[in-house]
Parts: structure tokens; sequence; C-alpha cells
């Protein structure tokens, strides 16, 4: 039988313009490279995030299409996107999950490792 899976990685770049150190907020752009690396094609249709700051605050983020794309990938394709959060504190983390589903409708979930976010100034 096919399986669905879809894999994810993570870049993330701090964004200076965007950043008010020492107090912040501080900036960061990821980039999520999400390929289907199964044998069946497949949608992306929603995200969920949950964000954390160095004070362990947390929001959850979720909605359907991640900017404004729910694609669909065949066995092999990949799909690149930018976005971007703010954190009041000088690092955090982000883990999140796809909800994807499969051309006959069979739904499944890609999940996105946690990936830290952290201002250049604490690296010493």
């Amino acid at each position: 039988m096919s399986q669905p899976e879809f894999t994810c990685e993570v870049r993330v770049v701090y964004v200076p313009e965007q950043s008010q150190p020492p107090d912040g907020p501080f900036a960061f752009a990821y980039t999520v490279t999400i390929r289907n690396s199964g044998s069946i094609a497949a949608q992306l249709v929603a995200r969920q995030w949950l964000i954390t700051d160095a004070n362990g605050q947390q929001e959850e983020v979720r909605g359907l299409a991640v900017v404004g794309h729910q694609p669909l990938l065949k066995p092999g394709e990949s799909f690149e996107y930018t976005s971007g959060t703010r954190l009041a504190t000088p690092y955090g983390s982000m883990r999140g999950t796809y909800f994807c589903m499969t051309e006959d409708a069979q739904p499944f979930e890609a999940p996105v490792p946690e990936f830290q976010l952290v201002f250049p100034g604490l690296l010493h």
C-alpha cells in the first residue's frame, strides 16, 4: 500500500531591521522546505505552530494554507516558503505540524521538528 509522507527542513535567519535589541522584539525569518518523500501525491491543507520564548510563554498559531498556498506535491516534489515571527526575548523555539490530505482524501500529519530562534548577539 502506498504511504503518504512529507518531510520538512527549516532554515532560520535573524532580521535586524525588524528587531529592537536589547529589549525586543526580536524578529526571525524562517524558510521551510516541504518535500513529498512518500509514494503518492498529497496536499498540504493547514498548519499549526507552537512558538515558545525564553520565558516559557507559548503562542499557538493555526490556519489554513501556508503563505496563501495549499501545494499539491507529487512524489519527489517540494515546496519552499518563507515566513516570520517575533519574540519578546532574544531566543526561543518553534515546532509545528502540517495537516495534509492524499488525493483519495486520506488525512495525515507532517511534523516540523523543533528549531531554535536565537539573536546573534547572544553567541560568544
